[in-house]
């Protein structure tokens, strides 16, 4: 079992406001780290108004700065709204 300090979830700096709850999450190794979870969107969002990011540029350093980046367990969360597509069974 993991000591106390390597239990504590690991943060993304500069996303404070998109964090949006914690989850345990079982590893390979038996632990269940605490992982953070951040709201995609909003992450977007904050990233539009503080670095004048567009939509599409702020997508792209999430998806390659952010969600690229494996840091151990205790790695963040992403979380994306379902499409509506997903919700009716309807593609685009």
């Amino acid at each position: 079992m993991a000591n106390e300090e390597e239990q504590q979830p690991l943060k993304f700096d500069g996303f404070d406001d998109a964090l949006i709850g914690v989850a345990d999450v079982w590893d390979t190794t038996g632990d269940r780290p605490a992982r953070l979870i951040y709201s995609g969107d909003m992450m977007i969002q904050i990233l539009m108004e503080r670095d004048d990011m567009g939509v599409e540029k702020a997508l792209e350093f999430i998806q390659f700065n952010v969600e690229g980046a494996y840091v151990g367990p205790q790695t963040p969360i992403v979380l994306w709204e379902v499409p509506d597509e997903f919700l009716t069974g309807e593609e685009e």
